[in-house]
């Protein structure tokens, strides 16, 4: 093989449509864009979302909730992801270098999932309810 005579795969390129070249063509006179109208003519067009003056759907319906920024600092933990790690004290940091909770986790929380039979001590991470009964039940506890 030589460089001068690599060239792409049968069908990789094609040239580009040429519009408004003349009838043989098959894209001359109006160029594909129909008779007369705002669609027909260069720079004109509507926004998105508008309905020739109606009140567009997005605004005819209600506003609903919101999605907290916070979220992302925010992080859970099961009691069996817990029992796998195998570590006797738990912190944030070792929760992150397991790879349990993501890298811009801040607030860390067990959760009430699976079973826990190791005895685990939480620093610095919280835990519902039932996850600090289920820890404390198993020789562990919650700082």
């Amino acid at each position: 093989m030589e460089l001068n005579s690599i060239k792409p795969a049968d069908g990789a390129k094609h040239a580009k449509r040429r519009v408004g070249r003349g009838i043989g063509s098959g894209l001359g006179k109006t160029a594909g864009r129909g008779h007369k109208g705002q669609k027909s003519r260069s720079g004109g067009y509507h926004k998105v979302g508008f309905e020739g003056g109606q009140m567009p759907l997005q605004r005819r319906l209600p506003k609903r909730g919101f999605k907290s920024h916070l979220l992302k600092f925010n992080a859970e933990v099961t009691l069996t992801a817990l029992d796998q790690l195998g570590l006797g004290e738990v912190d944030v940091l070792a929760l992150k270098q397991a790879g349990l909770v993501g890298e811009l986790a801040k607030v860390v929380k067990v959760i009430k999932s699976g079973t826990l039979t190791k005895a685990v001590k939480l620093s610095g991470v919280g835990a519902t309810a039932g996850a600090k009964a289920a820890i404390e039940a198993a020789g562990g506890s919650v700082a």
